[in-house]
């Protein structure tokens, strides 16, 4: 093979909110810190071992845009993209170096209410805030019968 990858593909929760710099040209970036766990259990203590490693993300225009206004600290996120390392002198003139996780592809998994409503808070409290569902119309007949001789023609 003589190609390469670059790619990662993380699930973890926002450790802030998403902070965003806007540029002259209308383009604009956004960034935050994503976190991951491992958990495992120690052979001699028997005990529970969380270890937490924390990512840099950073999203680039409508990306960005969508996720402050979509994400907030605690939201569990899916992100796919490739790593970034850079290098930048400080106020001190000291050379400093970021790894960065460039995102191609996102997907919001869950919000922190919705986390906290799975988590054993009552029910009532985290459903208090969002709107009723609409009743979704029921299919005719004639539609359940279509869709049924469509799935018959599937080859497995």
């Amino acid at each position: 093979m003589s190609g390469t990858l670059n790619k990662v593909m993380l699930i973890g929760h926002l450790g802030d909110e998403v902070k965003m710099h806007y540029f002259e040209g209308g383009g604009c970036i956004g960034r935050f810190p994503l976190a991951t766990n491992e958990t495992y259990t120690n052979r001699t203590t028997g005990e529970k071992v969380t270890n937490t490693e924390w990512h840099n993300i950073v999203v680039r225009n409508k990306a960005a845009e969508i996720c402050e206004k979509y994400l907030s600290k605690g939201d569990r996120i899916y992100v796919e993209g490739r790593i970034k390392n850079r290098q930048w002198q400080d106020d001190s003139g000291n050379t400093r170096y970021s790894t960065e996780i460039q995102v191609v592809d996102f997907t919001f998994l869950s919000t922190k209410k919705e986390s906290a409503q799975l988590s054993g808070q009552p029910a009532g409290a985290a459903q208090a805030n969002q709107p009723a569902a609409k009743p979704q119309p029921e299919a005719k007949k004639e539609d359940v019968f279509a869709a049924e001789q469509e799935d018959d023609d599937l080859p497995f």
